[in-house]
């Protein structure tokens, strides 16, 4: 069962990449193209975590095996050596014994009961052995496809950030008022009372009209804006002591930030100690950000669809294959070393975040 496992979960991962290889040529005329382009990196990103787990299940299931083998080394070269010398010996001498007719009865009595043993542990030895070594053929086919996928996903990547700058199609409620927003970058001394001034450093275009869906409706149901595992909860303190109203979501480099709900863009840009930062307003009273990006696509005003992408974690993505299968093999999370901060507020209010997304671990 652990054999099907490791093996098929690595095989379906491969397949997985090949397919995002295929959506990635497709993606080229596409009627939208920022649309097919999210969906080819977001499944290039989704076949490299399923090959990164599959090469993980591969390694602990070879470990395994190979810590039974040096465990019972002794063992199984007793065990060798007596099926060694079982073959070598003509058949007639294996039923005679130096004792005599009673001695030879005796002794194929005895042969009797222990060769169904020794056959059921040669058998076993052979599966192991067998399966080592599919394992080991299952993982050097991988890296071909790794390459591959590697490569591909950074073009998906880099293709979508053209697109998304070459977008036009996208109406626009809010222009920025660029001595507003310098002023409130200047005078902002936290998230609050930038996002608090945020309104009245953006005017908004009486000539665009844009319907928006109920927000609260979708209560409970939201997607995550990345795909990554929530590590520090709402009001939960940190390390260095210091509580936010928001999750921190660990991820991987250059991880897909999307929108989970129609929204307009109110800030791009660096914020206090945030890093890059996206705030999006999904409806009337309502700020969505999201903090800690390491680019950032669109421009502030846009009317996003929901699953549009607003930009890619920072970080690097493993610089060799070998990097890639070492963080494979390590597993643990070692691989999610970035962290987005996600804050929802109503009415210039933070609200836990727990009470509107469909919380999930990947």
């Amino acid at each position: 069962m652990a054999r099907a496992e490791a093996t098929e979960s690595a095989q379906v991962a491969m397949e997985e990449l090949r397919a995002a290889a295929e959506a990635l040529e497709a993606a080229e005329g596409a009627r939208d193209r920022v649309a097919a382009l999210t969906e080819t990196v977001q499944a290039y990103e989704a076949g490299l975590a399923a090959l990164r787990e599959g090469l993980r299940q591969a390694a602990i299931r070879e470990a395994a095996i190979k810590g039974v083998f040096e465990a019972e080394s002794e063992r199984l070269a007793q065990l060798l050596g007596v099926l060694q010398s079982i073959e070598a010996s003509p058949e007639p001498s294996l039923l005679l014994h130096p004792d005599g007719p009673k001695g030879t009865v005796r002794a194929g009595m005895i042969l009797s009961d222990v060769t169904p043993a020794l056959s059921r542990e040669a058998a076993d030895l052979r599966r192991a052995l067998t399966e080592v070594a599919t394992l080991r053929a299952l993982q050097e086919a991988a890296v071909t496809t790794l390459e591959e996928g590697l490569a591909g996903a950074q073009t998906a990547r880099t293709e979508l950030s053209k697109a998304v700058s070459n977008r036009t199609d996208l109406p626009r409620r809010f222009v920025t008022d660029q001595v507003a927003m310098e002023n409130l970058l200047s005078s902002a001394d936290t998230l609050e009372s930038f996002a608090g001034g945020l309104m009245s450093a953006t005017i908004e275009d009486a000539s665009v009209t844009v319907e928006r869906p109920d927000f609260t409706a979708a209560r409970g149901t939201l997607a995550m804006p990345v795909s990554g595992r929530v590590i520090r909860g709402y009001d939960e303190v940190d390390a260095a002591g210091v509580r936010r109203p928001g999750w921190v979501i660990a991820t991987r480099p250059l991880t897909l930030v999307t929108t989970p709900w129609p929204a307009t863009l109110r800030y791009l840009g660096p914020l206090l100690d945030y890093g890059q930062v996206a705030i999006l307003e999904p409806d009337e009273g309502f700020l969505l950000v999201l903090a800690g990006l390491g680019q950032l696509f669109g421009s502030v005003g846009e009317v996003l669809p929901q699953g549009t992408p607003v930009g890619l974690m920072g970080g690097a993505e493993a610089a060799s294959t070998q990097a890639f299968l070492m963080s494979a093999v390590q597993g643990g999370g070692a691989e999610a070393t970035e962290t987005l901060y996600m804050e929802l507020r109503w009415n210039g209010s933070p609200v836990d975040p727990t009470e509107w997304f469909a919380r999930s671990a990947k």
